[in-house]
């Protein structure tokens, strides 16, 4: 029922301003909730409609940014499938591969490690998701990041590094 209001709304042109205004809003919050539910047949009809994968809530996350962060592997996959941003930053910095490694969804990072983004992204208190990996133990993701040419020895705003992260020693609590 969801997936034909869905399609319903991004078939309508609305008669006013206001009524479009309305539309998008509630477009855009039922694209943000399919990606954290992992809703893949509500996240089709947004596709197939041409619907903009990229588009931002007001703390700068994606749909790609939300499935990630909540465990949605095959939302993932195809939101990437269909061309959705894997480098985009929200309003701290913090890109989808950031947010799997702090939730532990190491499969979601691993598939995230293989697009085409800097490894050495930094949010904006400077830390980058090696950083993450080493503080919260992914081991795994670690290694893969170092592979991919990451930058180990980079310090963030408060002079943490890989290493001292690694051992648990830090100057400032890294927030995701």
């Amino acid at each position: 029922m969801r997936t034909l209001w869905i399609g319903l709304l991004l078939g309508v042109l609305a008669p006013t301003a206001m009524a479009a205004s309305d539309t998008q809003a509630q477009l855009r919050e039922l694209f943000f909730e399919a990606a954290r539910e992992g809703s893949t047949e509500q996240l089709g009809v947004f596709i197939d409609a041409h619907y903009n994968l990229d588009s931002r809530d007001d703390k700068g996350y994606t749909a790609l940014i939300l499935a990630a962060y909540h465990g949605q592997q095959p939302a993932v996959d195809q939101l990437l499938a269909a061309g959705a941003n894997p480098c985009a930053q929200d309003n701290r910095g913090n890109t989808a591969l950031m947010g799997a490694i702090f939730k532990g969804e190491l499969r979601i990072a691993q598939r995230l490690l293989k697009a085409d983004c800097s490894p050495d992204t930094r949010n904006t208190s400077g830390q980058t998701a090696a950083m993450y990996a080493a503080l919260f133990q992914r081991q795994e993701i670690l290694q893969a990041l170092a592979a991919k040419g990451a930058d180990l020895n980079a310090r963030d705003a408060m002079g943490n590094d890989v290493a001292s992260l690694k051992k648990g020693e830090f100057a400032h609590k890294l927030q995701p």
